[in-house]
């Protein structure tokens, strides 16, 4: 290791690791799930997801109920970063969140010029966000061609994408608005904040209140996602970046092969079995499914790289030592694997059109596999970490 790299703590590499299995995991369940659905068992597959529990389909209880989760593992990694991790420094930080605003707002602008003013208008969100799983995945594949700050700069580019996905949903994304219901939620989350001042240590009422806090937000509207992250906030966290004995450490850690796992393979076969039906390719060059790969393709990359530029140029932070142009640009290459949240928004942006799901759903798939090759192959060939002149 060169003097100018950097050393992962125990936790990032823990997360590394658990976000690298997690990728091939959900290949190969996007892959089966996309078989079946297209095969003699197609119908019954699809009808499986729409069963109905307790009230909800099995696909509500994935997007609702199981991404909840999701947003729970996203917050406190979000909050470790904040503490003790990379966005910590202010400095260091910067770098990524610059990156992740252009990475927001370039891909949403290029979709939002292609439908304003149509119904699809309300999919800008969709080519928002990437999804951390599949970009380290790929970054894993490239093992030592790669900078040891290239993997932590996208992870927390990845991260400040999903809180700003999660803003969006919360802004833009709420139907039959609920007051009364959102105040209950909020009650619930004040609560947990004065336990978290009293140094509650114990979990159990903490996941209590969550669970409540979950249900007051799904009647309320506002979609009980968003409680996840709220409650990972909630939760006393230790500032010592080794301190396994805090709650918030304790669920993180027991949280990294649940969703690995459980909870983003099945949100996969809950939301990925799109039936290819003749003249598919047709509805790529809708309006809506151009803003998608439009998007994720250039204008994800672009925002990134152009953010980047940008702020260093003007001084607002620096690149890391061992990072290279060529690295940032292979970064904002991997912003465009939309996958999970990508998804996720364009249930919520159509709900009402099964049509314009499946084929949103279809444009981000080839547009998120289209990102991962190319971002791979880029940095394969012109990403590799210089020699050592020592």
């Amino acid at each position: 290791m060169t003097s100018h790299q950097i050393r992962l703590s125990n936790t990032f590499n823990r997360f590394f690791e658990s976000e690298k299995s997690s990728g091939i995991v959900l290949i190969v369940c996007t892959a089966l799930s996309l078989i079946v659905a297209n095969s003699a068992l197609g119908p019954a597959y699809l009808d499986f997801w729409h069963s109905r529990v307790l009230g909800l389909s099995l696909e509500h209880w994935a997007n609702d109920a199981l991404m909840a989760v999701f947003f729970l593992f996203v917050g406190l990694e979000l909050e470790r970063e904040l503490y003790v991790g990379e966005l910590s420094n202010f400095r260091n930080a910067l770098l990524p969140i610059v990156a992740a605003i252009g990475g927001i707002v370039v891909p949403a602008g290029i979709h939002f010029a292609l439908n304003a003013d149509t119904p699809t208008q309300a999919g800008a969100g969709i080519p928002m966000a990437t999804d951390i799983a599949f970009a380290l995945g790929v970054l894993a594949l490239l093992g030592s061609r790669v900078p040891v700050s290239l993997k932590v700069f996208l992870t927390a580019l990845a991260v400040m994408d999903d809180l700003g996905a999660i803003v969006v949903i919360a802004v833009f994304y709420t139907a039959q608005f609920s007051p009364g219901f959102l105040m209950a939620a909020l009650a619930v989350f004040a609560l947990l904040v004065v336990l978290n001042r009293l140094r509650v240590m114990s979990l159990i009422p903490f996941l209590l209140g969550g669970a409540l806090m979950w249900f007051l937000m799904l009647k309320s509207g506002v979609h009980a996602t968003i409680a996840g992250v709220l409650l990972a906030f909630a939760i006393p966290f230790s500032g010592r970046a080794e301190d396994d004995s805090s709650p918030s450490h304790r669920l993180e850690h027991g949280l990294h092969r649940p969703v690995a796992f459980f909870v983003l393979p099945v949100f996969a076969l809950a939301n990925t079995g799109i039936v290819v039906a003749s003249g598919w390719e047709q509805e790529l060059l809708a309006s809506n499914s151009a803003g998608i790969i439009g998007g994720l393709l250039v204008g994800k990359p672009l925002g990134i790289v152009l953010a980047c530029l940008l702020a260093v140029n003007l001084g607002l932070c620096r690149m890391p030592g061992d990072l290279r142009w060529s690295h940032i640009i292979g970064a904002g290459l991997l912003g465009g694997i939309g996958f999970t949240m990508s998804i996720f928004i364009a249930n919520l942006a159509f709900a009402g059109s099964a049509n314009l799901v499946n084929a949103s759903k279809m444009a981000i798939l080839l547009a998120s596999l289209a990102a991962g090759g190319l971002g791979y192959l880029w940095l394969k060939y012109s990403g590799r970490v210089p020699e050592s002149s020592d």
